[in-house]
């Protein structure tokens, strides 16, 4: 298994719509749909490939952050985690780690934080990864009931 950060290039593209419309399909992710050029372009490119063909990927761009919180004051430099995906054959096997990690030290010198936000129907598997695998922490969250 090989990570690496990619640039886009047409080829890579057409994997990346192409992954993204297959995680679409499975419906595990609230409101998700598959990425388009304008969804990828500007972010930095992380990818997991086994045997020459992306298994993985990782999305995301640096940004200040636009107000003072209790977390970070404004203006701090974050990584904004957009997306990871994972082909499901290889899911809980440590790709996303390793994507994740990878991500994490490439941006190091960029972005005091990482951030993501994620609306997966696997609530519980998700908060598993992100703070127990991965030592992130628990910010804030929005919840809802239906009610009629």
């Amino acid at each position: 298994m090989q990570i690496r950060e990619a640039a886009l290039t047409e080829a890579l593209l057409e994997t990346l719509i192409g992954m993204s419309a297959a995680w679409e399909a499975e419906d595990n992710c609230r409101g998700y749909r598959k990425n388009e050029r304008a969804d990828i372009e500007g972010n930095r490119i992380f990818i997991a490939e086994e045997g020459g063909e992306t298994v993985g990927y990782l999305l995301g761009h640096v940004e200040d952050a636009k107000k003072s919180s209790s977390v970070m004051a404004d203006g701090t430099p974050c990584f904004e985690l957009e997306e990871l995906y994972v082909v499901p054959d290889l899911r809980s096997q440590g790709v996303g780690r390793r994507l994740f990690e990878y991500a994490e030290a490439a941006v190091r010198r960029d972005a005091e934080y990482i951030m993501v936000s994620t609306a997966t129907k696997n609530w519980r598997a998700i908060l598993h990864f992100y703070i127990d695998e991965l030592g992130m922490d628990f910010w804030s969250a929005r919840l809802f009931k239906r009610i009629r």
